[in-house]
């Protein structure tokens, strides 16, 4: 719960002259213009839309050296991340360039508690023994300066993809793909690590079949492997533009028909998700299982997963990844608490809310901060950063930031205000890892939170939540949810249509042991519906029946014994004292 209360915003929505299409409703019109929807092709998520790879740099060059290694049967490695973009690309990579008539494709992910993030020299190293012809790295590879000197001395071939913002200095890779490369012109700059590796992968294909190269196998259809896409893109948060809602879009069509992974259709069962399948429901059903193995153990079990042809084995790996996030949610909820504890402690230290959060326990598991850092994020309203403690007294930390801050920056600051403290660091304006030292925790403390002062704006003093205004009393049915549903996919840049309304608390009770349940009744039409409040235990005893609330929330479709309702699901709430 936030210590200031959020500021509600309207969405602002651009007005037209005629409609998007005909007969559509004006609050849906008006929900898809306030996210940017000009036109009617917009809606046209067909996968003949997809932008095309050519403007897309470094693409030609990786697309004819990929191309030679599978002709010459050359040993190819696929590099990748331990989370699900990164576990995805390597899927889709292995997956594709067999279907290519590779037979000498091999994947390697690095241990975070050993390697560290990306392509080290220490992960180069492994390959040492039987180094491959050609390496390609995916969702990683843009910061690895010493790692691909490393291969180079070996004789390995480097081909890098990834969409992490590269630094002042590129590694000496034989080519880099990347839409975020300085002076790139290749339209959306949003892909994901698994979106680049596709565009890759489809490339090398056409350059594979102007060479006569599928005279004697079938040529791929590269569309059967959009599920992979689709939970990649969706769990890595990345800003869902036309082009990505494109990709997730066809991905989901894919798992709706059964036509996906193996893996995916029993990370969803064990999750006890039911169709359709939601960019919801991979967020925060299959993308947190699969994240599960890269933080408490090897990511090559959910690459496994994903790869299996058998169901049975699907099934026996989902319910492995299911148990890793049982144990990862344990541990999480131990260190969010103890997190909270300190980040209290600051605030009452200062007499006041900091700009920002540096914290640190030498018990916390390094795979975790990263989530440790988001709650801490959210709860406050401030950029935080997270640190465990690694191998060799160096400090893994991991951070994120609020719309307006950008992460990556504030750590580039840092650096040039102590070169050499941050022994490294990478990733987004939201969310980025770094390692340090021990000795310089206190250090990086004071630069850091100097830097979140310098770029500090009285905008950021408070969140801002922002609805796409009241519900129509009429619009709380059904019909109405489908009609929202149906203008999937939503997600980070194109956000799932949310309300704001006043309700009066007719009945509450706790459900799952920390969800609120509730059932509402509108102000103004009387009108009763359920709801429900996730991890809103602290709400029970604070919300007396009767009295009056203003929520945020979003309109969903309750299943609940073959009965279908309509629901909704509180993402904020404050009360109103007129009793």
């Amino acid at each position: 719960m936030l210590n200031t209360a959020p500021t509600i915003t309207t969405r602002h929505a651009a007005t037209a002259s005629s409609p998007l299409q005909p007969g559509l409703h004006p609050l849906l019109e008006r929900i898809l213009r306030a996210r940017g929807v000009q036109s009617a092709s917009e809606l046209d998520l067909g996968l003949k839309h997809l932008y095309p790879p050519d403007t897309l740099q470094g693409i030609r060059p990786a697309a004819y050296r990929l191309a030679d290694a599978v002709q010459t049967q050359q040993r190819i490695l696929i590099v990748g991340d331990y989370d699900t973009d990164g576990a995805t690309s390597s899927a889709l990579a292995v997956l594709v360039l067999t279907q290519f008539g590779a037979a000498n494709v091999d994947y390697l992910v690095p241990d975070r508690f050993i390697h560290g993030y990306g392509l080290s020299p220490s992960l180069v190293a492994v390959t040492s023994h039987k180094p491959p012809d050609l390496l390609i790295t995916v969702d990683n590879g843009t910061s690895s300066i010493d790692g691909v000197t490393a291969a180079n001395a070996l004789g390995i071939d480097v081909v890098i993809t990834d969409h992490h913002l590269p630094g002042e200095t590129l590694p000496a890779a034989l080519a880099i793909v990347n839409p975020n490369l300085p002076d790139n012109e290749f339209r959306y700059k949003n892909l994901a690590g698994v979106g680049v590796i596709y565009y890759l992968l489809a490339a090398t294909r056409q350059v594979l079949h102007s060479r006569g190269h599928f005279s004697d196998i079938t040529m791929p259809n590269l569309a059967s492997v959009l599920d992979l896409v689709a939970v990649g893109t969706v769990a890595d948060l990345v800003p869902l533009d036309y082009n990505n809602r494109l990709l997730v879009t066809q991905g989901l069509t894919k798992i709706n028909a059964g036509h996906c992974r193996p893996g995916i259709t029993a990370l969803l069962e064990v999750a006890n998700r039911s169709q359709p399948c939601t960019t919801q429901d991979i967020a925060f059903a299959v993308g947190p299982r699969l994240n599960a193995a890269g933080r408490l153990d090897d990511m090559s079990l959910g690459i496994q997963c994903l790869l299996t042809d058998d169901p049975a084995e699907a099934q026996v790996l989902a319910r492995r990844l299911e148990g890793l996030n049982k144990e990862r949610r344990s541990r999480q909820a131990t260190m969010q608490t103890q997190a909270q504890i300190i980040a209290d402690t600051i605030s009452r230290q200062q007499s006041g809310l900091p700009k920002a959060f540096c914290l640190y326990n030498p018990d916390w598991h390094e795979g975790l901060v990263g989530l440790i850092a988001s709650r801490i994020k959210d709860r406050f309203h401030r950029p935080t950063v997270a640190f465990a403690k690694g191998d060799s007294g160096v400090l893994k930390g991991s951070g994120r930031s609020i719309q307006g801050l950008h992460l990556r920056d504030l750590l580039c600051a840092v650096d040039r205000s102590a070169p050499g403290l941050i022994s490294r660091f990478g990733g987004h304006a939201m969310a980025a890892g770094l390692s340090m030292p021990l000795p310089g925790l206190e250090q990086f403390r004071t630069l850091f939170n100097a830097a979140v002062e310098q770029a500090w704006s009285t905008e950021l003093d408070c969140q801002v939540l922002t609805t796409d205004g009241n519900l129509p009393a009429d619009c709380f049915t059904v019909t109405f949810a489908e009609q929202l549903r149906d203008l999937a996919p939503w997600g980070q840049g194109f956000p799932a249509p949310s309300f704001e309304d006043q309700f009066r608390v007719i009945r509450h009770r706790i459900v799952g042991e920390t969800h609120l349940k509730l059932v509402l009744q509108h102000d103004t039409s009387r009108q009763q519906i359920s709801a429900i409040y996730f991890n809103a235990l602290e709400y029970f005893d604070a919300l007396p029946v009767l009295y009056r609330i203003r929520a945020v929330y979003s309109l969903v479709i309750n299943n609940f014994n073959g009965r279908r309702q309509p629901e909704l699901i509180i993402q904020h709430l404050q009360t109103i004292i007129d009793q």
